[in-house]
C-alpha cells in the first residue's frame, strides 16, 4: 500500500505546504486585476462581493434603506456601502454618494419647505426618502419628475407612518418646483 492521499491539515496530501502566492506578471494583472495572485498553476481571483440585482425601484430602496443605517450608526453613507455583504447597485451607491456630497443643500430645502418641522424631529426614514428624492429631482435630470415624486411616496406608505405618504407628496411637490419646474 502507497501512503494514504487524503489532505492533511496542510491543505495537500502529502503534507507539505502549498506554496505561496506570486504576483502575476503586468501585461496579465492588467486584464484580471491586481488582487490576482498564481498558486501552483493556477491563477486565483479575489472572491467577488455579488451585486444584489434590480431596477432603479429596488436601487432607490437600497439607498433609503443605507441611508438610514448610516443615520442609526452615526457612519457616513459610503462608508455603509463599504461595509455590505451584497454590493449595492451602482444606481444605488450613486444616490447615498448625491447625498452624502449634497447633504446640507438638500437639508436646507426640506427644512425650508418643511412647515412646523425641524429636520431633527421628522421621522428617520421620512427624512432619508425626502433625502433621496430632493438629490433625484436636482442632481439627475434623467429621472422624471413624476417617477421621482410616485417612487418616494410609494416608500414613504411602505415605510413610514401612517401621514407619511400625504406629508412626502406635499413637501416633495413644492420641492419638485424649486428645483425642476414643470
Amino acid at each position: 500500500m502507497g501512503p494514504d492521499p487524503t489532505p492533511t491539515p496542510s491543505g495537500t496530501p502529502s503534507g507539505t505546504p502549498e506554496p505561496a502566492p506570486e504576483p502575476l506578471p503586468d501585461e496579465i494583472a492588467d486584464r484580471v486585476g491586481p488582487d490576482a495572485r498564481v498558486v501552483g498553476s493556477e491563477v486565483v481571483l479575489p472572491p467577488a462581493v455579488p451585486q444584489v440585482a434590480g431596477g432603479r425601484r429596488e436601487a432607490r430602496e437600497r439607498a433609503v434603506h443605507l441611508l438610514y443605517e448610516s443615520r442609526m450608526k452615526t457612519r457616513s453613507g459610503p462608508e455603509t456601502v463599504a461595509d455590505q455583504v451584497a454590493a449595492p447597485d451602482d444606481y444605488a451607491v450613486d444616490l447615498v454618494q448625491g447625498v452624502e456630497d449634497h447633504r446640507d443643500e438638500i437639508d436646507g430645502i426640506i427644512g425650508r419647505l418643511a412647515r412646523g418641522w425641524t429636520i431633527e424631529r421628522m421621522p428617520a426614514l421620512d427624512l432619508e426618502v425626502l433625502r433621496v428624492a430632493c438629490y433625484e429631482l436636482g442632481h439627475r435630470p434623467d429621472v422624471p419628475r413624476g417617477v421621482v415624486l410616485a417612487e418616494a411616496v410609494e416608500l414613504a406608505t411602505r415605510y413610514g407612518t401612517d401621514d407619511s405618504s400625504r406629508f412626502v407628496n406635499g413637501l416633495l411637490a413644492a420641492a419638485a418646483d424649486e428645483l425642476r419646474p414643470a
